[in-house]
C-alpha cells in the first residue's frame, strides 16, 4: 500500500492492525476481510469504496475523507466519525457493529443503517434528516439536540429519544417504540 493513489483495487485479508497509513487516496476500492483495528488512517481519502467483513474497531480517521463509503458486515466499534472531513461526507452501514461510535455534530442526512448494533453511540447535535435505522439496536445511544426529521425508526429498538430536546418532525416510529419517546417522563406503557 505504498502507492499514494489506489483506483479500482481489491484489498483482501490484509492486516494493518495498530499501524499508521496517511496521505493515500482510495477510489472505487474494495476492502474484504481486512483488519484495521487500532490503526491510524488519518489524512486519507476514501471515495466510492466498500468495506466488507472488515474489523475497523478503534481506527483513527482524523481529517479523513469518507465520500460514498459503504460498510457491510463490519466491526466498527469506537470509531469517531466526527473527526472526519465534512466535505462530501457520505457513509452507509449494513449488518455492522457500530457500538461506541461518535457522529457528534456530523451532518449525515439520508444515511442508511440496516441491521446494525449501535449501542452507546453518540448522535449529539447530529443532522440525521431522512435517515433510516432499519432493524437496529440503539441501546443507550445518545440523541441530544439531534435533528431526526423524517427519520425512519419503525423497526429500530431500545432507543430513548426526548422529543423536547430533539427535532423529530415527521419522524416515523412504531407503536412498540413509543416507550422510547416517553422514558423521560417515567410513563409506563402497557
Amino acid at each position: 500500500m505504498k502507492e499514494t493513489h489506489h483506483r479500482d483495487k481489491t484489498f483482501d485479508k490484509i492486516s494493518y492492525a495498530n499501524k499508521a497509513v496517511s496521505g493515500r487516496e482510495f477510489e472505487a476500492c474494495t476492502f474484504t476481510n481486512c483488519d484495521f483495528s487500532g490503526s491510524n488512517f488519518s489524512g486519507n481519502d476514501f471515495i466510492d469504496c466498500r468495506f466488507e467483513g472488515c474489523n475497523l474497531s478503534n481506527m483513527r480517521i482524523d481529517h479523513t475523507g469518507l465520500k460514498q463509503v459503504g460498510f457491510y458486515n463490519c466491526k466498527v466499534m469506537g470509531v469517531d466519525f466526527s473527526s472526519c472531513q465534512e466535505f462530501l461526507f457520505s457513509v452507509s452501514f449494513s449488518n455492522c457493529i457500530l457500538d461506541f461510535v461518535s457522529f457528534f455534530r456530523r451532518k449525515i442526512r439520508k444515511t442508511t443503517f440496516d441491521g446494525c448494533s449501535i449501542k452507546e453511540a453518540n448522535f449529539t447535535q447530529t443532522d440525521l434528516s431522512g435517515s433510516c435505522f432499519s432493524d437496529c439496536d440503539l441501546s443507550r445511544t445518545i440523541f441530544d439536540q439531534t435533528i431526526l426529521e423524517k427519520v425512519d425508526l419503525r423497526t429500530a429498538s431500545n432507543y430513548s429519544i426526548d422529543p423536547e430536546t430533539n427535532k423529530i418532525r415527521k419522524a416515523r416510529f412504531s407503536l412498540t417504540g413509543l416507550p422510547g419517546l416517553l422514558e423521560k417522563h417515567a410513563i409506563v406503557v402497557d
